[in-house]
């Protein structure tokens, strides 16, 4: 097993790989005990409801959250933009990192 499977973290990204939102990415915002953790993403999980889900049942992602992690140990809890801001910060660097092989085209995009 590599390091990133070892334990969750508060704070961390994860990545949903069973029930139905498999392939999701949500953010642990509690341990609960040595098996499970409780999740959201701000979005269709919010933090006050957030999914109690088995350690076998999500792929630890080598992010944590900067943002998330202090204000739940400043003050116990995290809005939920600031969930969603930190799971699309991951996200876009997460497909950055994939798609700079693509960019050798010499084509640029400009927004």
């Amino acid at each position: 097993m590599s390091e990133t499977e070892s334990s969750p973290r508060i704070g961390q990204v994860v990545q949903i790989l069973q029930g139905r939102e498999a392939g999701q990415f949500a953010i642990v915002i509690q341990i609960v005990d040595d098996r499970f953790v409780l999740l959201a993403d701000g979005e269709k999980r919010k933090y006050d409801r957030p999914k109690k889900k088995n350690f076998n049942h999500i792929s630890l992602q080598d992010y944590i959250s900067p943002e998330v992690r202090n204000s739940l140990l400043e003050t116990g809890r995290v809005t939920n933009g600031k969930l969603r801001f930190a799971i699309s910060k991951f996200v876009n660097e997460k497909v950055t990192d994939l798609k700079k092989g693509d960019q050798l085209d010499g084509k640029r995009r400009c927004n």
